[in-house]
């Protein structure tokens, strides 16, 4: 295997599906001479997981078992296509054991905190990468390698804070324990199989990075060990121009600069969790992505110099957006309003997309979910007049000196001829353009603005 560079890799779910998908995506790993990979839950798993842990707070526990049955059943059958060992085959039956009686607690207490449903989601992360230490080390065997495949708890190594659900990495902490437990990687004869998505308070409780976060995981590690490569496999091959599933003409990327890739990341794009990047453009370290299921068809380079900076490279849909309105008298001529607003929103752990103001009045974009936060619009109210508009769409294009373009508005707006923009955002960055649409209008927005820049 070649030993030249310290690559990363991490497969998601549907590279981690069956034994059969398992199996692929290991010699996939061996063809790459990848030393460090990173996996998520099975297929389904981590919404299987949901269910089992909203069933157990809500429903019968009959209806429970049932779930915890379907995930049982799953993996014993990935288990034995993979003649996995009878060892390994206990230690699983212990995680279903654990998982179970956490349900139980559950269920009996009628309660699932944030910090129990981080317990119950880490089980797909940890059922998986026992399977796929095993497809590892039987594709290794098979290519007659020395190297051995072996299984390592992630929450040794990455710590993170207490906000269950959705924590933050201990970055110095990290790279310490990366040192200590992984400094001899890029020499040791092993690989090293770990789970995307789950962490660990320095108190020992397990903590989730947040749905996506495998990939942020992934790109957390390469940053802690000094690895020379990213590698993200998927289900696609590489970072497309847009959406194939609205726009059947969108093509793949061969490569896209950093900061292009985290206003796509950021502004809707799925291939990519949008802290996944924040580790690599910190550390320097490129990222490809590609698919698994068709290792040599390319994929999409992402890294801080591209020999070619279009002006419009991606176009990025965010659905199920809400525009809210903060309107006051009190904002004129005022200054500290702003600063009141954004600090109701850092209370509340809520985050805004676009943002534009006037005299009197800031509108901004939010995700749908927000409106269920009763609490931050309690406390919006006690300072502006709120008026909220939902079942939006934040249509964005991604390219380069995108406001040091003269005409590149005009054109944009005759694309879209016909389709109300409700909200603009332009100016805070020159690689990005982007607007609010009617929800039921943003695909065709898509659509016409891929077909004027890209074609």
């Amino acid at each position: 295997m070649n030993q030249t560079q310290l690559i990363v890799s991490k497969f998601g779910g549907t590279s981690m599906g069956d034994a059969q998908c398992m199996l692929r995506s290991a010699e996939v790993s061996f063809k790459q001479a990848t030393k460090c990979i990173v996996v998520s839950a099975t297929s389904g798993t981590t919404n299987d997981l949901i269910d089992l842990a909203k069933s157990a707070e809500k429903s019968s526990w009959e209806k429970t078992q049932a779930v915890i049955l379907k995930i049982k059943t799953k993996h014993e059958k990935i288990a034995r296509d993979l003649e996995l060992s009878d060892q390994d085959f206990m230690i699983m039956q212990a995680m279903f054991s654990e998982m179970e009686s956490m349900a139980r607690g559950i269920n009996l207490l009628v309660d699932c905190s944030n910090k129990a449903m981080d317990s119950i989601l880490s089980f797909g992360e940890r059922l998986s990468s026992i399977l796929f230490t095993q497809a590892m080390n039987l594709v290794l065997a098979k290519n007659k390698s020395s190297i051995k495949a072996v299984c390592l708890d992630v929450r040794e190594i990455l710590k993170t804070d207490n906000q269950f659900g959705k924590a933050r990495p201990l970055t110095n902490e990290i790279k310490n324990l990366c040192d200590k437990k992984l400094g001899a990687i890029r020499h040791e004869d092993i690989i090293y199989v770990t789970q995307g998505f789950i962490g660990q308070t320095v108190e020992g409780m397990t903590t989730t990075l947040g749905r996506g976060g495998s990939d942020y995981t992934a790109a957390i590690i390469a940053e802690g060990i000094k690895a020379d490569v990213l590698e993200i496999w998927t289900d696609v091959a590489g970072i497309a121009t847009t959406d194939p599933r609205i726009c059947p003409e969108a093509r793949s990327i061969p490569e896209i600069s950093f900061k292009e890739a985290s206003e796509l990341a950021t502004f809707g794009a799925k291939i990519l969790h949008p802290a996944t990047l924040v580790p690599a453009i910190r550390s320097q370290i490129p990222v490809f992505v590609g698919s698994s299921f068709n290792p040599d068809s390319g994929g999409t380079w992402i890294k801080k110099d591209v020999e070619d900076s279009p002006l419009i490279r991606a176009m990025a849909l965010r659905k199920k957006q809400v525009l809210v309105t903060l309107s006051t008298p009190e904002m004129l001529n005022s200054h500290g309003f702003l600063f009141q607003i954004f600090k109701i929103f850092n209370d509340h752990k809520v985050s805004v997309d676009a943002i534009t103001t006037s005299e009197i009045s800031v509108s901004m974009t939010l995700e749908e979910s927000a409106l269920n936060n009763r609490e931050l619009f309690s406390d919006l109210e006690n300072l502006a007049v709120v008026n909220v508009e939902e079942n939006l769409s934040l249509v964005s294009l991604i390219g380069n000196n995108i406001n040091h373009t003269p005409g590149l508005g005009k054109k944009i707006f005759n694309a879209i001829d016909g389709i109300n923009v409700r909200m603009i955002c332009l100016g805070a960055s020159k690689h990005n353009f982007c607007f609010i649409v009617d929800g039921s209008k943003g695909e065709e927005a898509i659509t016409r603005l891929h077909k004027t820049f890209i074609g």
